[in-house]
């Protein structure tokens, strides 16, 4: 008899439950209370109870845990200089959406050779996140497949919906239930109401699929998150990171009884797919920011250790080492000088406040 089903399906491989996977890389106690502690600050944050700046700050991907664990060290010794004025998170982006095709990130393929070993690339994000959330380094991802959460989000601060999910109502419902603070990006067209949309979804109530710790199907009845945010990432043709645009977003989120709290990706349509133009973008923010804004809270940064980008050779063994594989990334240098001097300026401000008063 003809088969019906499955009929493209090649295989079928089991997967160890996320209860194995973690009973085999637990977390620590020392990770547990950075995790608690990262997710309170960006809510409180979120919420405008602490006035200091968020920055999620990191490479466009992770492809080598060795190169970001180097990354990380250098940045979280920058974290505890600067965090009287800034809350620094790592980008630590294991999952990468496509266009169409390419390699789709460290989880679904973590030797970069289309073995998919995706076990292994679960383990493996797992225990770098290990390795970060101990040092005291809060941590940021985009979730986008639904069941990847089960295996990474108690060791996650804060989570993007990126541009190309954030209309879709698997990933609101997911949203609606994860324990920390969501960021929703415009669509790529640039329309705000697709995230404000996603953001009133998933503060509400769902009842949808999924597995639990024990890796089996469920329905799963989340409580709706409270702590959805809008991310400007600008659109196909234009930024959306002006005064105006941010003014508008501010109306729509106050319109839509939302609290008009904003973050501004400073890549992607924001800067033209120009890696070099993020820094244009943070200090228009900034600038935006030290002049009054207070909706703005937050930035992110596509930052790596070495400058630019290259593409994934034939022998893996060719890759340059600290270079992104994904999208373009500022250097370390540049990225230590936004910092520091977003810092000075920061609290130059606060000074010149006090003063005042």
């Amino acid at each position: 008899m003809q088969s019906v089903q499955n009929c493209h399906v090649q295989k079928s491989t089991p997967l160890a439950t996320p209860q194995a996977i973690k009973a085999k890389l637990p977390i620590s106690e020392k990770s547990l209370k950075t995790v608690l502690k990262g997710r309170d600050t960006v809510k409180r944050i979120l919420q405008k109870r602490d006035p200091r700046l968020l920055a999620i700050v990191g490479p466009c991907s992770i492809h080598n845990p060795e190169e970001a664990l180097e990354y990380a060290q250098k940045l979280n010794k920058l974290r505890q200089e600067l965090e009287e004025q800034i809350v620094i998170v790592m980008r630590v982006y294991f999952e990468k959406p496509r266009t169409s095709i390419g390699w789709k990130g460290l989880i679904k393929d973590p030797y970069l050779n289309d073995s998919h070993n995706i076990e292994t690339g679960l383990s493996t994000a797992r225990n770098l996140l290990l390795e970060l959330t101990s040092m005291g380094l809060f941590t940021a991802t985009e979730f986008l497949d639904p069941i990847v959460p089960q295996y990474l989000d108690d060791l996650i601060v804060w989570a993007a919906i990126g541009a190309r999910t954030t209309e879709s109502p698997t990933h609101r419902e997911m949203a609606s239930g994860l324990s920390m603070p969501v960021g929703f990006k415009n669509g790529t067209d640039g329309d705000l109401s697709t995230a404000i949309n996603a953001i009133k979804s998933a503060m509400h109530p769902h009842h949808f699929l999924g597995i639990n710790p024990n890796g089996q199907i469920c329905t799963i009845s989340s409580t709706g998150n409270s702590s959805g945010h809008i991310v400007l990432r600008g659109g196909r043709n234009y930024p959306n990171y002006d005064f105006e645009n941010v003014q508008e977003t501010v109306k729509q989120l106050i319109s839509a009884n939302l609290m008009p709290a904003v973050m501004v990706d400073c890549s992607h349509g924001n800067s033209g797919k120009q890696h070099t133009r993020q820094e244009i973008v943070w200090r228009d923010v900034l600038e935006q920011r030290l002049a009054g804004n207070n909706s703005l809270t937050g930035l992110m940064l596509e930052s790596y250790l070495q400058e630019g980008k290259q593409a994934i050779p034939d022998n893996i063994q060719d890759l340059r080492y600290g270079l992104s594989v994904t999208d373009a990334c500022i250097g370390w240098e540049q990225t230590e000088r936004i910092l520091r001097q977003s810092h000075t300026a920061l609290t130059n401000q606060n000074k010149s406040i006090l003063a005042v008063a």
